[in-house]
């Protein structure tokens, strides 16, 4: 093609006449944006500009002022940005109010990490001291940070949880709630760090490979046995990871569609009669031959029952660690699979968040026995009152096969959840929480609750009857 074709072909193109460079020069480019953003006053102008048009309000969750912002933080912040700014486009009054949670554990840690070896002399008050200057310091550092990557906000006022305005509207609120019978105190289970000794949330946790026990554990069925066993006796056996938290059982799940077989197995040690779910009862004899090949001679099904049956018979068993001597009960929960395990469900309403929901609902006790420690306080048996529960582990398999209730053993590694700051594994544990109801009914009428309140404002469908009218 020759030269003049060549133009003639470009002289044909129809492109976009612009001024823009070709280069970016986006470092040099991005600032003085910006800086013309903050001459022009446009965060205020543009809410002059949308004044009277239907509110759009994002609440904004804070991040926490405890450091520079990280991945997490800026994603975060930059797609919410994103939410308003479309919003605000598309002809709503959409204003962002950024803040910051200036409290807790976090930026707690962090003082005490610099503080070092000083940390132990220092006094509660300038602890508190230090926390709120390093605070206040990286609150003004990360909204500059949040402004570079384009942010638009109410920089100039956020809100600021260590604010005494901010927290005089917390205690007036929450004093609203007291009032109206709505705040109340409960033991719930919760992830727990015993190296800081302090609950985590989901967020804070790791993901790391642990080797754990995991145990196949029998319970004697001590009353009405015959309801499930021709013989008339049987055990209940359970699957667990955590033998630690085997002395803290108040009862066993089942599910209640599930069907369950009465199976009796010819051992070298005599003939024993077990319960477990019909659907496992292959792949746990299979796991049994393979750890005990000697052991197990035979097996077969002499009954068998579904989930509710069982329940509905009354039939309760006995703990192989509590002592006292009492039954235990049978429940039935939705979550049984047989995915793994043997279908019945060691249930420790301490030490599980399935475990606890199942208590509240069949009324069992919610039963911690460890304390922030990670020690047994002095309602289990003296053999294991102070013991460590990763210490408790061998110890408690040791005792259950004193009492012939371990039926096999084996280490397995899994994916456990450990403490982000100081890497070691987690708990469950169950600890004093306050909660504020919001199933309860309220208001001047009494006759709705706050998520009815709530879910009737979403849906436009409600007057603002929040607490603050009660």
């Amino acid at each position: 093609m020759s030269q003049n074709d060549k133009n003639a072909y470009k002289d044909s193109l129809n492109l976009p006449q612009t001024t823009f460079d070709m280069k970016a020069n986006l470092l040099q480019k991005e600032p003085a944006i910006q800086e013309q953003w903050n001459r022009q006053g446009l965060y205020d102008l543009i809410r002059r500009q949308r004044d009277g048009a239907p509110r759009y309000i994002l609440h904004d969750g804070p991040p926490y002022a405890n450091g520079n912002i990280h991945m997490g933080t800026a994603l975060n912040k930059v797609l919410k940005d994103i939410v308003v700014k479309t919003r605000t486009m598309s002809g709503f009054d959409a204003p962002y109010v950024p803040g910051w949670d200036c409290h807790g554990l976090p930026i707690e840690q962090k003082v005490m990490d610099e503080s070092k070896s000083k940390a132990a002399n220092v006094s509660a008050m300038d602890i508190r001291a230090k926390c709120r200057q390093y605070a206040e310091n990286f609150v003004s550092l990360q909204a500059q940070q949040f402004k570079r990557l384009g942010v638009l906000g109410d920089f100039d006022k956020p809100y600021i949880t260590m604010n005494p305005n901010y927290e005089a509207d917390v205690l007036e609120v929450f004093a609203r709630l007291v009032e109206h019978n709505l705040v109340y105190r409960q033991l719930k289970p919760v992830h727990w760090s015993i190296e800081n000794q302090t609950a985590l949330a989901d967020a804070e946790l790791e993901y790391h490979d642990k080797q754990d026990p995991s145990v196949y554990v029998t319970f004697n069925v001590s009353r009405n046995a015959s309801a499930i066993s021709p013989s008339g006796s049987a055990a209940l056996m359970i699957w667990t990871t955590t033998p630690w938290t085997l002395p803290a059982n108040v009862a066993i799940a089942v599910h209640p569609d599930l069907e369950y077989a009465t199976v009796e197995a010819t051992t070298t040690d005599g003939t024993v009669t077990w319960v477990l779910a019909q659907a496992r009862l292959e792949a746990v004899m299979n796991t049994i031959k393979a750890k005990r090949p000697d052991w197990l001679i035979s097996y077969k099904t002499v009954k068998t029952m579904t989930g509710r049956q069982i329940v509905d018979a009354g039939i309760a068993y006995a703990h192989v660690i509590a002592e006292g001597g009492r039954d235990y009960p049978i429940v039935t929960a939705d979550y049984v699979t047989i995915e793994d395990g043997t279908g019945l469900v060691h249930t420790a309403t301490g030490h599980g968040i399935e475990d606890y929901g199942t208590g509240l609902k069949n009324g069992l006790e919610i039963y911690c026995p460890v304390k922030a420690n990670g020690t047994y306080d002095d309602t289990v048996p003296q053999w294991l009152r102070g013991v460590h529960v990763w210490k408790a582990n061998a110890m408690v398999i040791e005792h259950l096969q004193k009492i012939a209730a371990l039926v096999t053993q084996e280490t397995i590694t899994h994916s456990y959840p450990h403490d982000w700051r100081s890497r070691t594994p987690t708990i469950f544990r169950a600890t004093e929480q306050w909660f504020i109801s919001v199933d309860l009914p309220v208001g001047k009428k009494g006759e709705k609750s706050l998520r009815k309140m709530a879910m009737d404002l979403v849906a436009g469908t409600g007057e603002n009857e929040g607490v603050d009218t009660l």
